[in-house]
């Protein structure tokens, strides 16, 4: 059967019944994180001091348990051949940093300034147009692990991928910030970039080299498939578990001011859906295995909230409109990662396999 005669079903996504019905779990954790953080607002609070480096340590506790499984899929052995398949990094990095942070900056004036001028107050619509850039210039860490499992992407791939984005998140989102928020002052957060990084990826990472040397030892390959189908419901309660803390640390501020928190999602979403899109027809123009697509896409789509967040904490402040944008973009976040990732499995027949 050709590529274009494949016909999807939900089988062919690899996901159990349990994961084809995420989005309504997903719905029901984000529901019961704005209702646990209305009831019992001083544990939410309390969680939510457990940080360091602005990096909060239940929430990465979580995104641990959600990226292990897939480091243990990580194969090194194919970490040569990455060098012949270059498209896909070559797409990550163009549209992460030469489209990615102005598209944003743009949909940020524009929506700010203009479409939404007399709903907001000039100097708060400053305020979130700097927080939407800081979103637009940190492209993802750790949650794309999650969005490339739910897909079957390449695991070894996306490593790879993720790690070249943070090299270039080392040397460029100072620059490209300071550029779009017209100012020479930024102060890179190193301690939080760096504690993200070793927290989301190095960790998880050795843990899964271990693992995975030790399956292989016992069993092959087929001790790694079946230690992954173990471990994964872990991934998913993670991944919902973590839904229901951003919520629930948001809670007051969604119910206290919807209508800001509607206006900061517009341009986010169109972005997201916007930035997904290009990548995503780029990869199926150039004729890039689904494989390697999906993540392709899904990496810039995604955001490294952690570092927007802290920027916007501490060049504007906790209370300070950017930080506000920042925490709407980690709150839109999940729900349109989620359609996206259910949009690329129905389409994985555009793709050679």
């Amino acid at each position: 059967m050709t590529t274009e005669q494949h016909a999807y079903s939900p089988e062919d996504s690899g996901l159990g019944p349990f994961e084809r019905l995420l989005s309504v779990w997903v719905a029901l954790a984000i529901t019961a994180g704005l209702i646990l953080g209305s009831l019992v607002p001083q544990l939410f609070a309390a969680l939510a001091a457990i940080e360091v480096a602005s990096v909060n340590l239940p929430v990465a506790l979580l995104i641990w348990a959600m990226v292990y499984p897939m480091m243990v899929g990580v194969d090194f052995s194919a970490l040569k051949q990455i060098g012949d398949r270059p498209k896909g990094i070559a797409i990550t990095l163009v549209v992460n940093w030469l489209i990615k942070p102005f598209s944003m900056a743009a949909l940020g004036v524009f929506f700010f300034e203009y479409v939404f001028a007399g709903l907001i107050p000039p100097d708060d619509a400053q305020a979130y147009i700097a927080g939407v850039i800081l979103l637009g210039a940190a492209p993802c860490t750790a949650m794309v692990f999650v969005w490339s499992n739910l897909t079957r992407g390449d695991a070894t791939y996306t490593l790879v991928q993720v790690s070249v984005n943070d090299v270039v998140m080392v040397f460029a989102f100072a620059p490209i910030v300071a550029l779009l928020l017209g100012v020479s002052d930024i102060t890179v957060p190193w301690d939080t970039l760096l504690i993200s990084v070793v927290l989301y990826v190095a960790l998880p990472l050795v843990a899964g080299m271990i693992t995975r040397h030790l399956l292989v030892r016992k069993g092959g390959e087929q001790a790694v498939e079946a230690f992954q189908s173990m471990v994964k419901p872990a991934s998913i309660i993670g991944l919902l578990m973590t839904v229901v803390l951003l919520f629930g640390f948001q809670a007051q501020v969604i119910l206290d001011r919807p209508l800001v928190i509607v206006l900061i999602a517009i341009p986010l979403l169109i972005q997201s859906y916007g930035i997904f899109f290009l990548a995503y027809g780029a990869a199926r123009l150039w004729k890039v295995p689904f494989n390697v697509a999906a993540p392709c896409a899904l990496i810039g789509t995604s955001n490294f909230f952690e570092l927007a967040v802290a920027v916007a904490i501490s060049l504007f402040g906790l209370g300070s409109g950017a930080a506000l944008a920042t925490v709407v973009g980690v709150l839109v976040e999940v729900p349109v990662m989620l359609s996206l990732v259910a949009f690329a499995n129905r389409t994985r027949g555009w793709f050679p396999s």
